[in-house]
């Protein structure tokens, strides 16, 4: 009952009310134009702005991301990971002295003296943090409601549901994603890129997937936009010679694009005429678009956040004011081997993130581009010898010219895996397990507000966001966490 509403009436009422200014005219009262204009005003903006999700499938390690470090601290995590009371490497616990260069200095310091520092192969994620360029949103994670740790082990889930489907790798990527398990057909990307079609010049460039299937991109109307990391993808057959031949080519193409009688062909070739000239537009774009910055190489995710750039480069000769990406890197399901696999991968995930808000500096355009971490959930705080198994909550990076940055967001949650004391059991289910204090809803939320999203439309994207917030009786839970300028 509490999964994504796509009936919502305030997303319909917008979508239906956009179509109409086209045909309001000076025929309907100044009143009800001024009414329909009032609810697609979000969107009239003559600026550019985009998000831009990083994925990272198979659940990323919160506790060696983003590491506690001040000394009380680190020798509860060093101890539950295995690393004894010297702060030196053991089991999966990292040596604190490998953490000095990655400090995090916020502007604010947290209470309680805590301290935080990024995994050693992060620096370029710490410099745009301590630059103030990148924030962290700690323990966040999907919920329906806000819960305590009673409430979650209770069985009362007409009143405290939970999300479905919990630490089940396909269905959380798609809760994140959409609100819903796997299965799920609209996200809440596609569903911002909803209201910003109107917009855009040419709508098919509003959501843009530069990492295969997923379905975050996919709205009621928008559609995800699948580019490669070298460009739009061609249909090979009308690009180059058939069997040798230019004929078979010129052939070829008029059979999949000309006008037929029959209602399902003649559907099908307008498809593929408008791919044809989308490939075309896109190519002729990126032409124009040369970057000086430079990305990593043997870095798939850099080549993808390369492309975004690219074709952010290239906004106004797409028509493009409002865009929403996606990018994504794997790999990081480690039960085991996590000292020896993790650190490459956080290094890919900082050099990229780092290169590709260097290239917005370059193209102008670095108050107007927000990239933010997500993945399916958190891990396990204990280890299990080589690595950490499933979890819920986790920390997360913001990265882009408007974030407020050199700040944490959010409740530092204790060190623990579910000590007797209530305060330190307050935000573990098991294993050191985080219940979220943040709502996947709140986070999406915050990023939705600034993208121009008008908070009467919030609630038809992010269904849960009506259990939060001052009108829901919750102000400890916010509706926008303050992270964005």
């Amino acid at each position: 009952m509490h999964l994504l509403q796509p009936d919502h009436p305030s997303r319909r009422a917008f979508l239906r009310r956009s179509a109409q200014l086209a045909l309001s005219g000076a025929a309907l009262p100044m009143a009800l134009n001024l009414a329909a204009i009032g609810e697609a005003a979000a969107f009239d903006a003559t600026d550019y702005k985009a998000l831009v999700c990083v994925f990272l499938y198979g659940a990323n390690d919160y506790a060696n991301t983003v590491v506690t470090y001040d000394d009380a601290s680190y020798n509860l995590y060093s101890a539950i990971r295995g690393g004894g009371t010297s702060q030196a490497a053991g089991g999966i616990a990292l040596a604190k002295s490998a953490l000095t260069a990655t400090l995090l200095n916020p502007t604010t310091a947290l209470p309680g003296g805590r301290q935080y520092a990024l995994h050693p192969a992060m620096t370029g994620l710490a410099n745009l943090f301590n630059s103030g360029k990148a924030a962290v949103q700690l323990n966040v994670g999907p919920l329906v409601v806000p819960l305590t740790k009673a409430q979650y082990s209770g069985s009362d889930r007409v009143n405290f549901p939970l999300p479905p489907k919990l630490f089940s790798h396909n269905d959380q990527q798609s809760i994140w994603q959409s609100s819903s398990p796997e299965g799920s057909t609209i996200g809440w990307g596609g569903n911002m890129g909803d209201l910003a079609l109107p917009g855009n010049a040419n709508s098919l460039f509003t959501c843009i997937n530069v990492t295969g299937n997923a379905v975050f991109l996919s709205g009621d109307s928008a559609l995800s936009y699948q580019v490669s990391t070298g460009g739009a993808v061609a249909i090979n057959a009308i690009k180059n010679n058939v069997y040798g031949s230019s004929a078979v080519k010129t052939a070829l193409a008029g059979l999949i694009q000309q006008t037929r009688t029959h209602t399902l062909e003649n559907e099908y070739n307008k498809v593929t005429a408008r791919a044809i000239g989308a490939e075309t537009q896109i190519t002729a774009g990126l032409a124009g678009v040369t970057l000086g910055t430079s990305f990593p190489a043997n870095n798939s995710l850099a080549d993808q956040l390369k492309m975004v750039a690219r074709l952010i480069g290239a906004r106004n000769g797409l028509g493009a004011k409002r865009q929403v990406f996606i990018v994504s890197l794997g790999g990081f399901d480690l039960h085991d081997n996590l000292i020896s696999q993790h650190p490459g991968l956080l290094g890919k995930v900082s050099d990229a993130m780092t290169a590709f808000f260097n290239a917005t500096v370059e193209l102008g355009v670095a108050n107007k581009v927000t990239a933010f971490t997500a993945s399916d959930f958190g891990r396990t705080l204990s280890s299990n010898g080589d690595g950490s198994d499933h979890g819920w909550g986790s920390h997360h990076f913001m990265v882009g010219g408007a974030v407020k940055g050199a700040a944490f967001y959010g409740t530092p949650p204790p060190v623990s895996v579910g000590s007797t004391a209530a305060a330190q059991d307050q935000w573990h289910v098991g294993q050191g397990r985080l219940l979220p204090s943040t709502s996947v809803d709140q986070y999406a939320a915050t990023l939705g507000s600034w993208f121009g999203v008008a908070d009467g439309e919030l609630a038809g994207i992010l269904p849960n966001l009506r259990h939060f917030g001052a009108s829901a009786g919750r102000p400890d839970y916010p509706t926008n966490l303050g992270f964005m300028a």
